[in-house]
């Protein structure tokens, strides 16, 4: 191995990236976990968490030769290093570069949803219409949208929520 410092993967044990990255940072490892945001249903209302974008994975900067490896694997919330031929995983650094290119003022990547536009044909993935596809007409709050959808022959416009909606 050549002692620059190269990015490898290192596998978490579920739902433990955050506390796998507090340990080894505690250890002085350089480490990047990429987040996005997520929209969860909770008690019937919908909340906005944070969450891995690559679920039981994240991101360490070693040097080959000079860091000491051998405190990871033990590393609370860590299950190993992600290897190939007993070889670790070298991710590239243009890959890492491009992921914090995304990542927002709190660290979380910014993925653009596409926007609806009036007219766009949409499904109702939830609710008690699920499977019933309308056409978009508007944005009513941050939450709730105004859809046109058929039912019994006739054009009802409903205001639902935005979440219960994906692009057909």
């Amino acid at each position: 191995m050549s002692g620059k410092r190269s990015w490898y993967l290192v596998y978490t044990k579920p739902r433990q990236e955050n506390l796998a990255q507090e340990h080894l940072e505690r250890q002085g490892y350089e480490t990047y976990l990429p987040q996005i945001y997520q929209t969860r249903r909770r008690n019937g209302r919908y909340v906005k968490t944070v969450e891995a974008f690559f679920p039981r994975y994240l991101f360490i900067h070693l040097d080959s030769e000079t860091d000491n490896w051998a405190p990871i694997r033990s590393t609370i919330g860590v299950s190993k290093l992600v290897r190939f031929d007993n070889i670790p995983a070298v991710v590239p650094d243009q890959l890492i570069l491009a992921l914090q290119s995304h990542d927002d003022e709190d660290g979380v990547q910014n993925l653009l949803q596409k926007d609806l536009k009036r007219g766009d044909k949409v499904t109702i993935i939830d609710g008690p219409l699920a499977g019933y596809q309308g056409i978009y007409q508007q944005q009513n709050s941050a939450e709730r949208v105004a859809v046109l959808v058929d039912l019994v022959g006739k054009n009802t416009l409903l205001n639902i929520s935005a979440h219960d909606l994906q692009i057909a």
